[in-house]
């Protein structure tokens, strides 16, 4: 079967079938970073990357700095907002003391980030204190409350859509955890009361409320005296706050661009189980390619994307159709006239439900069925009510008889069988690793499943196998250089760094393109130890013996490899009828055909699969461009 390299990975956010990922939002994000700024904030210093110390307020910024940048290249489409507290100035649509929210002229206070928010968010710093000047806005006789207007504020800025079409979130950076430590009695009791009414109020609407505190080594965030209460942390979560908290602060701090995306709903499908039985499941999926985003076509005068239009023109009258075309199929002298919408109807073999067909033993699913990336089911209550109850129930005696279950699944244009194979959850003391539910593989058709080829077609030779003692000394190599807890997720695509780091040079305007670290480099200080090169030794002795000249091997690689190096020739003196620099300078790339794109990436050694395209992106990246 001849698999696309674009389709392989596609899921069902990628179906132009799915009419309902085109029609929600469900994959947005609003978010609010609530930012103290009192004075302490600038006192307090913690060690940096270089070991120089830094004010929280700084780490603050550069966090966010970070994370905006990051938030254009992983979710262009989440919208945020920046707001500072305990503040001298104030601006806020509630005109309320102590909240600042920043933002740059021709973008609403929560909006997609852009390159000039960016651009002078990194410069904040420098004219803080001028414009908008740091105080407490906590003090005793006073009845200001900076904090409850700040998440007032916050509330009011995240107004902006539905909790069902988006997610939002309320990110608050401080090093102070009794905000109220200043006050006695009954003022006290009063603003304790009132900010965590309010906390519980936004919580109540569906809002989440994070806190990122900041801390020095020789100090202790005590959470219980007053933010394990307003976010609402059990007191199991207590003692796994802290570390998480500052974890996920520096991941902030030390973000990449690797395009990665969080695991949200991705399709809502219905599941029938038997004639009036059926449940609702939300699919997610797990892996998919990263790669540089889609070209846009500008407008050279407005800058503004083009917008393509398709008009139908009669060639008769030269005058526009409004009607749809339709089509016709001769029968009988006659011909029988069709619209789009019936032709699609006839098409459609599938509803796109999910329908359960009966169960099978695992052991008859083999590994060779798996032909793409499967899809992650998770049952949802939202439409079905007992979705969650019949799913639990499914799943743990598809478990514990060793069961998947076949169903059939699939859009008007791709019908097929899948197997549901339920995954336990799996746990580690620092919390949950794995959820619950069910993977559903997408079986092949018989014409799928070919024949393995045989080795050596040429020869009637059987193919050479290792002895006991290669295979034990190969056993030994493996485990000096297996890397512990290893996961796709530890390295970054460097051709993918480099390419953003471009850009962000381009649109911020910088100077210098930022430093990209290629993290699928061999490490060679690793592979120098002596027990890996004694491992290395001994495993070279058993296959190839005492008497290896590996120059020799070398040389008659060589010679193989000479039909290789005539292609590549080849491609490279196709390639050279081509000016790849003007080309690229002048944007003519496009002009060029597939097959011309491809002369030079065989001459360079370059991957051709992909469209259009992402073979423009691979060879401006190869080139610097």
């Amino acid at each position: 079967m001849d698999l696309d390299p674009e389709d392989v990975f596609k899921d069902e956010e990628d179906d132009p079938d799915n009419e309902f990922f085109q029609q929600s939002e469900s994959s947005k994000e609003y978010v609010v970073y609530l930012v103290d700024a009192s004075p302490k904030m600038f006192n307090t210093t913690c060690p940096g990357k270089d070991q120089k110390d830094e004010i929280h307020f700084h780490v603050s910024i550069s966090c966010i700095a970070e994370s905006l940048k990051t938030q254009i290249i992983c979710r262009s489409y989440d919208e945020v907002a920046i707001c500072f507290f305990n503040t001298r100035e104030k601006k806020n649509l509630q005109d309320l003391n102590g909240v600042f929210v920043f933002n740059v002229a021709e973008r609403e206070q929560l909006d997609r980030p852009t390159a000039r928010l960016i651009k002078e968010f990194d410069c904040i710093e420098e004219s803080f204190m001028r414009e908008i000047g740091s105080q407490y806005g906590i003090v005793p006789g006073s009845r200001e409350n900076s904090l409850y207007n700040a998440l007032w504020v916050a509330q009011a800025l995240l107004r902006k859509g539905s909790i069902k079409t988006a997610d939002k979130r309320i990110l608050l950076f401080t090093n102070e955890d009794d905000p109220f430590g200043s006050l006695q009695g009954a003022a006290k009791a009063d603003m304790t009361r009132t900010t965590l009414q309010r906390a519980k109020d936004i919580q109540d609407l569906g809002i989440s409320i994070e806190l990122l505190p900041l801390i020095r080594l020789d100090e202790e965030f005590n959470v219980s005296v007053l933010y394990s209460d307003l976010i609402g942390l059990d007191s199991e979560d207590l003692a796994q706050f802290i570390p998480s908290a500052g974890q996920k602060l520096e991941d902030m701090k030390d973000q990449l661009r690797k395009r990665m995306f969080t695991k949200r709903i991705i399709r809502r499908i219905t599941f029938h189980i038997v004639k009036g039985l059926s449940i609702q499941l939300n699919t997610y999926a797990l892996i998919r390619p990263t790669v540089p985003g889609a070209i846009t076509w500008l407008d050279s005068v407005t800058n503004r994307p083009l917008k393509i239009e398709r008009s139908l023109i009669c060639e008769d009258t030269g005058s526009l159709i409004q009607e749809p075309p339709k089509r016709f199929q001769p029968y009988r002298n006659e011909n029988v006239k069709f619209s789009m919408d019936e032709i699609s109807e006839i098409k459609r073999i599938s509803t796109g439900h999910l329908r359960l067909l009966g169960f099978k033993p695992l052991c008859c699913l083999k590994d060779y069925h798996n032909l793409r990336p499967s899809t992650f089911v998770y049952p949802s209550d939202q439409e079905v009510v007992g979705s969650s109850c019949i799913f639990i129930a499914l799943h743990r005696s598809m478990l514990r008889l060793k069961r998947f279950a076949v169903a059939f699944y699939g859009g008007s244009s791709r019908p097929q069988l899948v197997a549901l194979v339920a995954r336990d959850e799996i746990t580690t003391a620092g919390g949950q690793m794995e959820p619950p539910g069910m993977h559903m593989i997408y079986l092949p058709y018989s014409d799928d499943i070919r024949d393995a080829e045989e080795i050596f077609p040429d020869t009637e030779d059987d193919a050479p196998r290792a002895d006991k003692d290669q295979i034990q000394k190969a056993a030994a190599l493996i485990k000096r250089i297996e890397m512990k807890d290893f996961s796709v997720f530890q390295f970054a695509n460097p051709a993918l760094q480099r390419h953003y780091a471009v850009l962000q040079a381009l649109a911020l305007e910088e100077d210098d393109i930022p430093e990209t670290i290629d993290e699928t480099v061999p490490d060679e200080e690793g592979l120098a130890r002596p027990a890996v090169v004694k491992a290395i030794e001994e495993f070279k002795l058993s296959v190839y013996g005492d008497n290896y000249d590996e120059e020799n091997d070398h040389l008659g690689k060589e010679k193989v490899g000479g039909a290789s190096r005539k292609r590549k020739e080849i491609a490279e003196n196709a390639a050279k009828d081509y000016d790849w620099a003007d080309l690229a300078d002048n944007g003519q790339l496009k002009d060029l055909t597939v097959a011309a794109l491809k002369t030079y990436l065989n001459a360079h050694d370059l991957p051709v699969t992909g469209k259009k395209e992402a073979l423009i992106s691979r060879i401006l990246t190869h080139m610097g461009k």
